[in-house]
């Protein structure tokens, strides 16, 4: 299963069909598209990305909605958890290093986005990097803007920078790639990805990871934290009345006061017969014996049946001496 977490939203819906279904030709079984929120998150914000869209998906393809918030001022109050709670996946992309640094060691988001097509003046430094990744997030290279170099080279050779002293801090952990295309054209499939980040120092192991199996941990990270108590208890059963009748044990429980629950159950009769006492090791011993006593007399019987049917028949004379001839 492959992930790609940041395909950019359009009001197009033509362009958009074309790149959901480039993206599940690419062998991609998870897509999040992004909407992009600049400065201050209003109280009454809502979902830009409709949760069902207007033309029909790939087979097999799941659709996410992320909001990706542009992060520059730390003294600013962005709303996060109203972010969480509508849309599934919530990202921050720190502008500056103090917005950075606030983005690694308290902001309650799943993602950091830094913008790798610009040049940061600033480093990514390894007790920074290593908060966040201590607190579950990870971190997002977007290779899209530099594969379609619209700015005539600059933005590919800021996405090497950027990629590669990002890897050498984070030492290829936590680190997920995303393509952040608009159009199908900036679009690779995951073999490729893989291939391209092995170029900027990421194992290759590390790459097929990030496509895969730590893109997940994001999605199911997320879900936890809206449909769990903080990421450690998650409601299954909500209360819900059983449709199976309930049986009264009041009385039961009136007469029964004070005792324990076997000798409850072996006072009822019921029970009992259900379920007969098992002997103990005395009685079982004196089951033997009476048993065995038994046989031995039953043996005895036979032997004696058997000795007197052999003294008749050695007293009774044939029917040939009973002649006269036979007699004296």
């Amino acid at each position: 299963m492959y992930y790609d977490l940041n395909v950019q939203y359009t009001s197009n819906k033509a362009e958009l069909q074309g790149t959901l279904a480039f993206l599940a030709e690419l062998g991609y079984s998870t897509v999040a598209l992004n909407h992009t929120i600049t400065g201050n998150v209003p109280a009454d914000i809502t979902n830009q990305i409709p949760k069902t869209l207007s033309f029909d998906l790939p087979p097999k393809l799941k659709i996410l909605r992320r909001c990706t918030l542009v992060h520059s001022d730390p003294s600013q109050n962005y709303r996060l958890s109203i972010l969480s709670s509508i849309y599934d996946v919530v990202a921050v992309r720190p502008m500056t290093e103090k917005a950075l640094q606030q983005a690694c060691h308290s902001l309650e988001c799943d993602i950091i986005s830094p913008d790798f097509g610009v040049r940061y003046p600033f480093y990514f430094q390894i007790k920074t990097v290593k908060s966040a990744l201590d607190r579950g997030i990870k971190f997002e290279i977007c290779y899209g803007p530099g594969i379609m170099n619209a700015d005539g080279g600059a933005s590919r050779r800021n996405l090497i920078s950027n990629a590669t002293q990002l890897i050498r801090a984070t030492r290829g952990r936590g680190i997920i790639l995303s393509s952040e295309a608009k159009t199908a054209l900036a679009c690779r499939g995951p073999a490729d990805i893989i291939n391209l980040a092995l170029t900027w120092g990421l194992h290759q192991d590390r790459g097929a990871e990030a496509v895969g199996r730590e893109a997940r941990s994001v999605v199911v990270q997320s879900q936890m934290k809206r449909n769990s108590f903080r990421g450690v208890i998650d409601v299954v059963y909500g209360g819900e009345v059983s449709s199976k009748p309930v049986h009264n044990k009041s009385d039961e429980g009136k007469q029964s006061k004070g005792k324990r629950k076997a000798e409850v159950l072996h006072n009822d009769p019921a029970v009992v017969e259900a379920s007969p006492k098992p002997a103990s090791k005395g009685e079982q011993k004196r089951q033997a014996k009476k048993a065995r006593q038994e046989a031995i007399k039953a043996r005895e019987d036979t032997m004696d049946e058997t000795s007197a049917d052999d003294i008749l028949q050695q007293n009774t004379l044939p029917l040939g001496q009973l002649t006269n001839g036979g007699i004296g």
